[in-house]
């Protein structure tokens, strides 16, 4: 009860922010950011749009991959009218395809930009059973897999770009509290929906992509560290706030849900403010594998906790990947 109501008043926690806290007021003292290179996955709308923008307000020079190229366009136009100065670049990318995922790196490769900043931010909803062009359920190939892959791709480039800048390098993984609504076996679970439609239930599908997004952060977390690599790795509930994830269901009942927890809701700059605090902030310099909401730190599941599921995962993923032909040599 304590804890709703200091959502509700908005009461700063330990990092001096608080859930009404917004994405410009959380940068507003973050280092000068016109050196550091972002790529920010689902930017075309809602909180990726507003965190763009945000980070382009900073300095950034943005990279903004989507699977609509006029979509990514018309949000780099609406950046550029607001910060005619701002550096943004508009590639092709479609996070359910294993082989766009792929060509995706090897075009921003061959840009010879740095990279101090990757924010997986984009996410899907898939209210109908439906299976991606690799053979996995939709849900789970957009949300995770497609930003598995994305991030072991250039995780080397941004180990290289940290020890050449000496500018550490963060990875934020847009997750959701949904994530603890997700019980059972995740690997089995994904191999039951992935075979069959009769065993589909869209809440725990989205649920499990969102836990796997904590538990990839969390191992990932654990490899750099090992690596003594200049990068961390933290995944964010960004809050509740209507956004075009429920584009597919815009209607009376959807209208009238969010009419009733309007109350809970947040607005776009309010929800991109807990990704924008975790990557930029200077106090959270050397944090790593956390998972974070209203811009503090906060308790993950018992199951996104666990350090044995995240390696099952990371494994279930890595052989998922490794099926894909179009191999390119990290």
């Amino acid at each position: 009860m304590l804890e709703t109501v200091k959502y509700l008043l908005g009461s700063a926690g330990p990092s001096g922010f608080g859930s009404k806290s917004t994405a410009e007021q959380v940068t507003d003292y973050c280092p000068d950011l016109r050196s550091i290179t972002a790529i920010i996955t689902g930017a075309t709308s809602g909180i990726g749009a507003e965190t763009a923008r945000v980070l382009a307000k900073r300095g950034a020079r943005l990279v903004l991959p989507a699977r609509s190229l006029k979509a990514a366009e018309d949000s780099k136009a609406r950046i550029l009218s607001e910060f005619p100065e701002s550096d943004i670049i508009v590639m092709p990318l479609d996070l359910s395809s294993f082989f766009s995922v792929r060509k995706f790196v090897a075009d921003f490769r061959s840009l010879n930009l740095p990279l101090h900043l990757l924010i997986n931010n984009a996410g899907k909803f898939t209210h109908e059973h439906a299976i991606s062009e690799d053979g996995i359920e939709m849900t789970f190939a957009t949300n995770y897999l497609g930003h598995f892959l994305l991030t072991k791709l250039l995780v080397t480039k941004m180990v290289e770009t940290a020890k050449s800048t000496g500018v550490q390098g963060r990875i934020v993984n847009v997750s959701s509290s949904i994530h603890s609504w997700f019980s059972g076996d995740p690997i089995s679970y994904l191999s039951s929906i992935t075979r069959s439609r009769s065993h589909y239930d869209a809440t725990r599908a989205y649920a499990l992509s969102k836990l796997a997004n904590v538990l990839h952060t969390k191992e990932l977390a654990q490899r750099l560290q090992e690596m003594e690599a200049n990068v961390t790795v933290n995944c964010v509930h960004p809050g509740i706030v209507r956004t075009r994830l429920t584009r597919e269901r815009d209607g009376l009942i959807t209208d009238l849900v969010f009419f009733l927890a309007s109350k809970l809701l947040k607005t776009i700059p309010q929800a991109a403010a807990t990704t924008c605090y975790v990557a930029t902030h200077p106090r959270l310099l050397k944090v790593t594998g956390k998972y974070f909401a209203d811009c503090n730190e906060a308790p993950a599941s018992k199951l996104a906790s666990n350090s044995s599921e995240a390696a099952r995962i990371w494994s279930a993923s890595e052989t998922m990947i490794s099926k894909d032909p179009y191999l390119i040599n990290n």
